[in-house]
């Protein structure tokens, strides 16, 4: 197995892509209790621009959104000024980048918006989990706060302005995260979304929250600029809906009339199945979803340029691979060996270490 396929060009919708190799949304809590994009946070994207694309770590469009520690964010003029230092360093290289629009829904805790109160989803169904990482230390999950029907516009003029203010930021586009047990991915699902109103019960109303939001970016942004993410298998945020197969292959057929930029799917399963059936593949989100496709999760050189070889994939978005290896396209081409996987403890820490020290390949020392 070559690596040609996955090192070669690809035309995203207009956008010209130099490799199919994506960097993977990446949260790792380096903006600061203002969640501010900083010069630290520009390096790190800067390092990684051999991908053909990049996608930012998930970043917040509203403080009731917030629920990760030092996560970026993009719902001030000042954030969105902050990223375009981010932006510009990426483009200096040549490289398009989108931004991720973010709600984590039920996955927060009250310390993190005390004004808000109490986190807010679909239904007022607690998360099952051991803790939450919170300002004041770990803590218990709370149980949410179901949102009122009339809120939910709120939130939907949330994430036009966050899209607006990512094009002042100079983003090439963004991807709405819908997936991972979040708040979108929340509504989407069953097993989270008990709601008697027009945003709950059929598949049609469980999707309609994700789908006023996509409208709504789509009137600042055109669709040709715009992913969505999903996580069909996904059990992370304490996911999993025995509907799960028939949900994700009509949301993706519904997305399909929009001709967005990609369809970002999460089909592998290292971040755990719900095995509820059989793993859901990207073979199957070919059948109703015609614009590009995207894969994610425990690929590896090989598998990647499989998939993309046997037409299942048009890209491949590599994550943890890229914590570690800054060079990561480079040491693919090469086929050079990569750098161990980062110890989690400093995926989230604060600082440069664990974050932009990571060597690049020097043939010399080999």
């Amino acid at each position: 197995m070559t690596t040609s396929a996955l090192l070669s060009p690809f035309d995203l919708r207009g956008l010209p892509l130099k490799n199919r190799i994506v960097m993977s949304p990446l949260t790792r809590s380096r903006a600061g209790r203002e969640r501010l994009p900083n010069a630290l946070m520009a390096e790190y994207y800067a390092q990684r621009v051999a991908a053909g694309l990049i996608i930012t770590e998930a970043t917040v469009v509203s403080q009731q959104g917030i629920g990760w520690l030092n996560s970026p964010g993009i719902y001030t003029d000042e954030q969105s000024l902050a990223w375009k230092k981010v932006v510009e360093a990426v483009h200096a290289k040549g490289t398009p980048i989108f931004l991720q629009l973010w709600h984590c829904g039920r996955a927060s805790h009250s310390s993190f918006h005390e004004q808000e109160g109490l986190p807010v989803a679909p239904s007022a169904l607690k998360l099952q989990g051991d803790y939450i990482h919170t300002p004041t230390g770990n803590q218990p999950y709370e149980t949410p706060r179901a949102l009122e029907t009339d809120e939910l516009p709120l939130i939907v003029e949330d994430y036009r302005r966050a899209a607006s203010r990512a094009l002042t930021a100079g983003f090439d586009g963004v991807e709405i995260h819908s997936a991972n047990g979040y708040l979108l991915d929340q509504f989407l699902q069953s097993k989270t979304n008990q709601r008697t109103d027009r945003y709950g019960g059929s598949l049609e109303n469980r999707y309609r929250f994700l789908d006023e939001i996509v409208g709504a970016v789509l009137s600042v942004l055109p669709a040709s600029r715009v992913g969505v993410h999903i996580s069909p298998n996904g059990i992370f945020n304490d996911m999993g809906s025995p509907d799960y197969r028939e949900t994700f292959l009509y949301v993706a057929g519904r997305l399909d009339h929009y001709g967005l930029a990609y369809l970002h799917v999460i089909d592998g399963l290292e971040f755990g199945f719900h095995e509820l059936g059989t793993p859901m593949k990207l073979a199957e989100f070919r059948q109703v979803f015609k614009g590009p496709l995207m894969g994610n999760c425990g690929y590896t050189r090989e598998t990647a340029a499989a998939a993309i070889e046997q037409h299942y994939a048009d890209l491949i978005a590599f994550g943890r691979p890229f914590i570690s290896n800054p060079d990561l396209v480079e040491r693919f081409a090469h086929g050079w060996p990569l750098n161990p996987l980062a110890d989690q403890k400093v995926w989230y820490s604060f600082g440069e270490v664990g974050y932009t020290d990571f060597p690049m390949y020097k043939v010399s020392e080999h």
